[in-house]
């Protein structure tokens, strides 16, 4: 009986940390292999492609582990900010706030004296008042404080992770036309599982989700190597 009446929700709540790797992923399986398919077709070794494409994977994951510092040091600097101009406006415009709150609860179809009794409860604990408009008038949750630290290191190594996967055969084969046949197959296998995770996690359709990224990746490398192959 107890059984059927507790009931647990399950919420995913590594967000962020999925988002990380979903951007660090993406241009790590797709702009090393773009690269390297590129170079496949105007060169005639893989010394080149594996210097390039090393050293794309390093300038890279550097560039992107940095833009996610940067994003995240901005994302708490703005809560920072909007918390404090909060705070101001409770102590300086306490008439103004108080009607900012009954219009959050109009919406949801609560009575004047209801309203009324929330807003007068909200006016004793500041904090809370303040809490609450960061979260429902300007919907802000405060960020980790590792937030910006974790974000860097997240996207730098899911891009070094996803670019190793189609530089790989390019260290085993020494005939750039070998090395991109068994680059291509590795890639957009990865690129459909990646796709397919991806959409789990993200609430979109796995499959959809899995070829849409299978096919980004594959033009984008398509791309890459028709134009080397018309400049070579």
């Amino acid at each position: 009986m107890d059984q059927h009446l507790h009931h647990v929700e399950e919420h995913f709540s590594g967000s962020d940390f999925i988002r990380d790797v979903v951007i660090g992923m993406s241009d790590g399986l797709t702009v090393p292999f773009a690269l390297a398919a590129g170079l496949s077709g105007a060169v005639d070794t893989t010394t080149l492609i594996l210097t390039a494409g090393s050293a794309e994977i390093a300038a890279g994951s550097i560039a992107m582990g940095l833009g996610g510092y940067l994003a995240g040091k901005t994302d708490s600097e703005h809560y920072e900010s909007e918390l404090a101009r909060e705070r101001r406006e409770v102590i300086e415009l306490p008439e103004r706030e108080e009607e900012e709150v009954s219009e959050i609860f109009r919406e949801y179809g609560l009575e004047e004296d209801q309203i009324k009794s929330i807003t007068e409860t909200m006016k004793s604990n500041p904090e809370k008042w303040v809490d609450f408009m960061m979260k429902f008038e300007l919907g802000l949750e405060k960020p980790e404080p590792t937030r910006a630290r974790n974000s860097a290191i997240t996207i730098a190594i899911s891009y070094i992770v996803g670019g190793l996967i189609p530089l790989f055969p390019y260290f085993i084969f020494h005939k750039p036309a070998t090395a991109l046949m068994v680059s291509v197959i590795f890639t957009l296998i990865a690129l459909l599982i990646f796709g397919y995770v991806k959409g789990k996690f993200t609430g979109a359709s796995p499959l959809k989700s899995a070829f849409q990224t299978m096919i980004t990746g594959g033009l984008a490398a398509a791309v890459a190597f028709g134009l080397a192959r018309i400049l070579a």
